[in-house]
């Protein structure tokens, strides 16, 4: 290892300029995990559901992949910053022991107005899939094993799931087919080929094959 790397290291190491580094490492980490997810997923839904020629849809997923990215590089280190901010005032004024748990509750509310409050595709499609998240974790919880492991989600309870899943497909399925103006394009587009192309085909060939 050179001097330089371990100067690098020994500075990166620091416990002065840990709190710098942790802002620093959620930006990093905001944009890697959100090229990772989204550029798989634009490719595939894109290239099977999207309308215009190949240079048009590789436009749009590059141009969501890189809103995602930039989003979650965004909202990730502005989290950790408040955060620490917080917990810095806190210490700062005579606080003691572990911090409130309202801090987290109040940087992800900034974060969370700054970051996704405005309505375009891809915040929608975050905000979405996160409240269908946020909705599950308030499920009942099955009962597990003494020894189930720390910080490992306990399994939903199985009556209380099946609940949830029978009023979710069927409210989904009453808004596609009644009121599709207020589901998310992207649902929409997926569903249409689900349930609508199922109807529709003039040959045999297209019985199995029709795609439009």
């Amino acid at each position: 290892m050179s001097d330089l790397q371990k100067s690098l290291t020994q500075l990166a190491l620091n416990p002065a300029y840990h709190d710098l580094f942790t802002i620093l490492k959620g930006f990093r980490n905001g944009i890697v995990y959100g090229a990772k997810i989204r550029f798989p997923h634009a490719l595939v839904m894109t290239f099977l559901f999207g309308r215009g020629t190949p240079r048009e849809k590789l436009t749009f997923i590059l141009r969501a992949t890189k809103q995602h990215a930039l989003n979650l590089g965004t909202f990730t280190p502005l989290y950790k910053f408040l955060t620490i901010a917080l917990r810095r005032i806190y210490e700062a004024t005579g606080g003691k022991g572990p911090v409130p748990h309202w801090h987290s509750l109040v940087a992800g509310l900034i974060g969370g107005y700054y970051v996704f409050g405005e309505r375009t595709p891809v915040n929608e499609q975050i905000v979405l899939y996160t409240s269908s998240r946020i909705i599950a974790s308030f499920l009942p919880r099955a009962e597990t094993p003494k020894d189930w492991p720390a910080g490992k989600p306990r399994p939903t309870d199985k009556s209380w799931f099946a609940a949830y899943a029978t009023i979710t497909w069927g409210v989904v399925m009453y808004l596609h087919q009644y009121r599709r103006e207020t589901i998310q394009s992207g649902m929409v587009n997926s569903m249409d080929y689900l349930y609508h192309n199922a109807e529709k085909w003039d040959s045999l060939r297209n019985l199995f094959w029709h795609n439009k």
